[in-house]
């Protein structure tokens, strides 16, 4: 169990309509969220937590069905964000389906699932219906947003879109906006989902079906690139699952050979089978489109010629300007330490206070999520830091 505890996940409805990105309008949607620690009595102790693409709103201590939160290693009292001192908030995003409006709900009007019919969202939108959950909770400012990979995303935009409410952007193996490659991978994955036979056009839930096939594979692709390659062959290289019938070699080795093309011969492969089959049933189709969608969208620079630093100028702020921690990790190649250190060179363009933190970790992409001892160091530290501005900040 978490060091937080038992958590229970609450629920806000909003019937203000919120107009997307898109030029699309949700009338009416839900907010799934979690708090963790005490609101100060001056409401300046609050950090926003923003989740990645398969994440939620559960960000850490325990649900009453046994599941961890998944940033629990960093969150939690005596923890780098410490609950002792933050009151922290998860929410889950629009669009998404741990609890908050998205394609497996009803429309409100018509009242059938929205299933394809659900609007796009991007990063902003999200980030708008986060603020206006802030309004709802009391808090004008927020003492930091912090979030990595598509949460990263978030952060940033918090600073652009909302610069008078955050005091502190923490943005960990994020980029400011995807690459071709990156977009290149998504695509592949949303084939995989959109022409698996039980898609339905992504009405799928009216057939009761799920593109099980395409979600599987769909998360196997994610997987290869939240991986670095070091990573991967120190984990698995070219191990074999024990089978019957495994051949000797002139040394002794055993290897298995595979029965059949579709037999899982190599670790690597069983590893990926296994990821995809527990993706494919928790996981729904049409949210996945949606959010790889919204990354492959975010490009702040875009309104302003391609120029970053023009973007990130609202986030000069007033009167003391938004702090900035960028945090990157040498072996992930999917959000590499390049496009961190573009989001710097925009803020030191503005003038804008930014600390940045490379880290040589061995776990890729997925390095945000685990125990790195130096990491967390940073993390601590920055927050510890907050945590001495917030007393008594209004």
């Amino acid at each position: 169990m978490g060091a937080i505890g038992l958590v229970t996940p609450q629920q806000m409805n909003f019937s203000e309509p919120l107009a997307l990105k898109s030029g699309a309008v949700l009338a009416d949607y839900w907010l799934t969220y979690e708090t963790y620690g005490t609101l100060n009595a001056e409401r300046s102790n609050a950090v926003l937590v923003c989740h990645a693409l398969n994440a939620s709103h559960h960000v850490a201590g325990t649900h009453a069905d046994g599941s961890l939160g998944w940033w629990d290693n960093l969150v939690g009292p005596g923890k780098p964000l410490d609950t002792d001192h933050f009151f922290v908030i998860g929410v889950n995003n629009l669009g998404s389906c741990f609890g908050s409006t998205g394609p497996m709900h009803l429309h409100p009007t018509h009242g059938r699932v929205y299933g394809a019919d659900f609007p796009v969202v991007t990063v902003e939108d999200w980030v708008d219906s986060q603020a206006r959950l802030m309004d709802r909770l009391g808090i004008r400012q927020l003492a930091a947003v912090v979030g990595g990979s598509l949460g990263g995303m978030q952060a940033l935009a918090w600073t652009l879109r909302h610069p008078q409410r955050v005091r502190h952007c923490i943005a960990v193996a994020t980029a400011p906006n995807l690459s071709a490659q990156n977009i290149a991978f998504n695509e592949v994955a949303r084939r995989a989902i959109i022409t698996d036979p039980d898609f339905h056009g992504g009405h799928f839930y009216a057939h009761g079906v799920v593109p099980k096939r395409g979600l599987r594979v769909a998360r196997m692709i994610g997987h290869i690139t939240y991986l670095a390659e070091d990573a991967m062959e120190a984990r698995f290289g070219r191990r074999t699952r024990s089978a019957p019938g495994a051949l000797p070699l002139v040394d002794g080795t055993e290897i298995g050979y595979a029965y059949s093309t579709q037999d899982i011969e190599f670790q690597i492969e069983s590893y990926l089978r296994h990821q995809g089959d527990k993706f494919s049933e928790y996981f729904d189709a049409n949210t996945y489109l949606l959010i790889t969608r919204a990354l492959d969208y975010f490009d702040p620079a875009r309104e302003h010629g391609g120029d970053l630093a023009r973007a990130f100028a609202p986030a000069r702020g007033k009167p003391q300007g938004i702090g900035f921690l960028l945090v990157s990790f040498v072996t992930d190649w999917r959000f590499s330490p390049a496009r961190s250190r573009e989001i710097v060179k925009a803020l030191v363009d503005n003038r804008i206070h930014v600390s940045y933190a490379e880290i040589d970790a061995p776990h890729g992409h997925d390095a945000f999520l685990l125990d790195d001892p130096r990491y967390h160091q940073v993390m601590r530290s920055y927050f510890e830091r907050i945590a001495t501005e917030s007393v008594g900040h209004s």
